[in-house]
């Protein structure tokens, strides 16, 4: 397979790149083209190609996308905050970009192209589980920049041009490294920063639900996104990928038990109105079912993600 990530140089397209590379990738790997806006590769491999490049630049999609492409992995995005408050520049790069370049996977034909969206395309008057089918009323522009690209892109499958898959990533935890400018970044630093000795701030209430994800599950679902056979995914092509509903509350407590009272001590509330409005509007319980009969993954609870962090990120062992 010849297979393109955008968005390579990120955590989750550093990710994939790793286990698309390794010695038990569920496929088989020709030509990976790794892009980013900076050149992403730690890769000595024969099969990896770097391109740099900004893909709301003209022409990027012909650069990114070459002819005997089989699959594109779409992870590349202006980040929820940063599109909140520069929205011109998230509608560039989150939508306009993605048409393109899905346009010239359209014109080049017989492509699997996998897109990256958010549960943030959910908002306004929600039931009280969200499933696949349920209405999208984002209330920020991120989210609404993700529900244009999810239509546009089933329109693309219905008719039949690409092979579009559109999977909902719930919010990623625990992310290692430094915060970003999502407004979910907090779900991660309220438990990095402690576990790493440092004070972590939540901006949000304690009874907020999060829909979780852990990275290592996240990206084995995002790569069996381009496995699963195109007419068991049937009319509506998006997918809510399975994950856990979680409190604030919950996820210190689970720190606690996992990491002990000093190091869940280390985290404060400190209300944040603009990242509370916006996370607030996201939906917090979930129907996993399709998800799981399509044979996505999901992670036991939010202690055994705190574990895997500990053992896998920081290299220690657990007690």
């Amino acid at each position: 397979m010849n297979i393109v990530v955008t968005g390579a140089a990120g955590f989750l397209g550093s990710r994939i790149a790793d286990v698309l590379l390794s010695k038990d990738a569920p496929v088989s790997v020709a030509k990976l083209i790794l892009v980013d806006s900076v050149k992403p590769s730690k890769y000595n491999d024969v099969r990896v190609q770097n391109i740099a490049v900004d893909l709301s630049a003209e022409n990027a999609a012909e650069q990114v996308i070459p002819p005997g492409t089989n699959i594109v992995f779409h992870l590349a995005a202006v980040v929820s905050g940063h599109a909140e408050v520069d929205f011109d520049y998230g509608l560039l790069v989150n939508f306009d970009a993605t048409r393109a370049l899905a346009e010239r996977a359209r014109k080049l034909k017989d492509i699997c192209f996998i897109f990256t969206s958010s549960c943030g395309v959910f908002g306004g008057d929600l039931p009280g589980v969200v499933g696949d089918g349920t209405a999208t009323q984002p209330q920020n522009s991120y989210g609404t920049a993700k529900a244009m690209c999810e239509l546009l892109l089933n329109d693309y499958g219905r008719k039949g041009y690409v092979d579009t898959r559109i999977v909902r990533l719930p919010t990623v935890s625990v992310r290692p490294g430094t915060p970003n400018r999502a407004v979910t970044s907090f779900a991660s630093g309220i438990i990095r920063e402690p576990l790493n000795g440092l004070p972590a701030v939540c901006p949000v209430d304690e009874d907020l639900e999060l829909l979780l994800t852990s990275p290592s599950t996240v990206v084995r679902n995002i790569i069996h996104a381009a496995i699963v056979p195109s007419d068991l995914l049937g009319a509506w092509r998006v997918i809510n990928l399975p994950g856990i509903c979680v409190t604030v509350r919950e996820m210190i407590d689970a720190l606690r038990d996992v990491a002990g009272v000093e190091v869940a001590s280390l985290v404060r509330y400190e209300r944040d109105d603009f990242k509370s409005r916006i996370v607030a509007s996201f939906p917090g319980k979930f129907d996993n079912s399709r998800g799981l009969k399509l044979g996505f993954a999901v992670d036991e609870s939010f202690q055994d993600i705190l574990r895997l962090y500990i053992r896998d990120d920081l290299k220690r062992e657990i007690a």
